[in-house]
């Protein structure tokens, strides 16, 4: 089963990368063969341009800051607080949400005349201002603060299960040596979460990659193209644009960096265990 499963992701790959060196376009079709035509076009049309340019600050900004307040959230827990049971359930209830319902809830808090900006001025606050989205040139950071909401949670909890299973004696001898806690979280726990940091930094990873449901949601794209990503421009370009080879040339170029990572990571392994075979000989 493993394998036809894994046979069918390569043919399912290898049909669309074949596509985008075609002419399709309602339908797919092989009889006129344009070599790179389409990721010429790809990389001078400007939509693509803006949104790769999104996904690199989206996903820098929303993994470096999902991993930082994970990790933060992770210690804090850690310490064995009261209510540790609810306060972890608050936090990931928002991973366990539709990007789409994450979408709208943020639209809404965001939105000057309903959400926070609202409120706060309702409250006397009158010159406060929260409403990312009205403007192109911040509306992409009122996404990362969605995005961070929705996945923060599970790397909280990724990084607390790595935590709980640090033997109890290196927090004892770090508290005998007069370690102060924070300096054994940073030096002595982050060090030994390798495996727990990978594997949150894989998911976060991924959703960058997949950011569609989380766009159609808060911004459909806008103000104009200012939140348009990579997903969204294949999808719209499959259906509504009617132009399959092009879609599927951006998604073949989606998919060069997951490879990239994977190559990176074999690369890692390979190397690991070429070290621990010449340190047993």
């Amino acid at each position: 089963m493993i394998a036809v499963g894994v046979g069918l992701y390569v043919v399912g790959i290898g049909y669309s990368v074949a596509l985008s060196f075609t002419n399709s376009k309602l339908l797919p079709k092989f009889d006129t063969f344009v070599g790179l035509a389409n990721y010429d076009r790809l990389w001078s049309t400007g939509r693509w341009l803006i949104s790769v340019e999104n996904i690199w600050l989206f996903g820098l900004l929303s993994i470096a800051l999902n991993m930082l307040l994970g990790f933060l959230l992770a210690a804090f827990m850690d310490r064995r607080v009261r209510y540790e049971d609810t306060f972890r359930t608050i936090l990931l209830y928002p991973y366990a949400m539709s990007l789409i319902v994450t979408g709208l809830v943020w639209q809404w808090m965001m939105d000057p005349g309903l959400g926070i900006q609202s409120a706060m001025q309702n409250w006397g606050f009158a010159g406060f201002s929260f409403a990312p989205l009205t403007n192109p040139d911040t509306a992409i950071f009122g996404v990362v603060i969605a995005g961070v909401w929705q996945g923060t949670g599970v790397t909280m909890a990724i990084l607390l299960a790595g935590l709980r299973g640090i033997d109890e004696d290196i927090w004892k001898a770090a508290r005998v040596d007069g370690i102060p806690t924070w300096r054994t979280y940073v030096f002595i726990a982050l060090p030994m979460l390798r495996g727990a940091l990978a594997t949150a930094f894989v998911l976060q990873a991924v959703s960058v990659v997949r950011v569609y449901d989380l766009i159609v949601g808060l911004t459909g794209g806008g103000p104009g193209i200012a939140t348009e990503m990579p997903a969204k421009f294949v999808i719209d370009h499959i259906t509504n644009r009617v132009n399959v080879s092009l879609g599927m040339a951006a998604a073949t170029m989606m998919l060069l960096p997951i490879i990239l990572l994977i190559g990176i990571n074999l690369f890692i392994d390979w190397r690991r265990k070429a070290v621990a075979m010449r340190a047993a000989t």
